[in-house]
C-alpha cells in the first residue's frame, strides 16, 4: 500500500523552488509554515527557520504570496501551518478564503483543538494525551486526514521513533474509522519514517526537511 509523505517548509522567498525541488524528490504534499513570533509547538529547527522568514519580512500576506507562487510550481496539495493568533489578527474567515484562493487545499491551526470554531475546515491534531472523545471530535470535523503528533512536546528530530505511537494510531483508527493517518513530530531519520509509515498511512517530515533545505534545492530532490 502506497504511503504519504508530506514534507514541511517555511515560507520564505525561496520556498517555491524548494518545493518543486521537495515534489521532485518524491513529496505527495507539501505543508508551508507561516512563520509565528511564539510558536508554541515548535522545536528549535523551525523556531530558527521562522526567525529568519520573519526577519526576511515573511508577514501574512508575503506567505500567502509565497503560497501562491509555490501554487504555480506544483501540482500536490499545499496546507498553511500556522497558529490561532495569526488568524485571530488578519480574520479567520479572510485567512481561509485568501488562504483557499491562493492555492491551498487545507490548513493546520497547531493550537486550535478540535471543537473549537468548527466552521474552520482544517486537519485536526491529536496526541498521546487526547481523551477518546477529543480523538472522536477531531475525526469528526478534519478535512481530509488526521494528524498525529507522535510526542507530547515540541517539533525537532529526536533518536527513534516514539513509543507512543502505536497506540495513539490504534485508537484513532478506532475513533475515526476510515479517515486516513499520518504521523509527524519527532520523524528525524528514514528509520523513524518507515516505522511510522508501518502504523499509519503517511508520514509528515518538518525539522529534518528544514536541515535539508539549508542545503538548497538539490539537498531536497535527493
Amino acid at each position: 500500500m502506497s504511503k504519504t509523505l508530506v514534507i514541511y517548509l517555511m515560507s520564505g522567498r525561496g520556498t517555491p523552488e524548494l518545493a518543486q525541488a521537495a515534489v521532485e524528490g518524491g513529496a505527495d504534499v507539501v505543508e508551508l509554515g507561516f512563520p509565528f513570533s511564539d510558536p508554541l509547538a515548535d522545536g528549535p529547527v523551525i523556531r530558527r527557520a521562522a526567525e529568519r522568514a520573519l526577519a526576511e519580512g515573511m508577514r501574512t500576506q508575503a506567505c500567502l504570496e509565497c503560497l501562491a507562487a509555490t501554487r504555480e510550481r506544483v501540482d500536490v496539495p499545499l496546507i498553511p501551518m500556522t497558529y490561532a493568533s495569526l488568524l485571530e489578527a488578519y480574520g479567520w474567515e479572510r485567512f481561509a478564503d485568501d488562504a483557499r484562493s491562493a492555492g491551498a487545499k487545507s490548513l493546520i491551526v497547531a493550537d486550535l483543538p478540535a471543537g473549537e470554531r468548527p466552521e474552520l475546515r482544517r486537519i485536526q491534531l491529536v496526541a498521546p494525551t487526547s481523551t477518546e472523545e477529543r480523538l472522536r471530535l477531531a475525526g469528526e470535523q478534519t478535512d481530509g486526514w488526521l494528524y498525529l503528533v507522535t510526542v507530547t512536546g515540541t517539533t525537532g528530530a529526536r533518536i527513534g521513533l516514539s513509543e507512543a505511537l502505536g497506540g495513539l494510531a490504534e485508537r484513532a483508527r478506532a475513533a475515526a474509522p476510515g479517515v486516513p493517518l499520518y504521523a509527524g513530530f519527532g520523524i528525524s531519520s528514514a528509520a523513524d519514517a518507515r516505522a511510522a509509515a508501518a502504523l499509519t498511512d503517511g508520514v509528515v517530515v518538518g525539522s529534518r526537511a528544514l536541515e535539508e533545505a539549508e542545503g538548497g534545492p538539490t539537498a531536497l530532490r535527493g
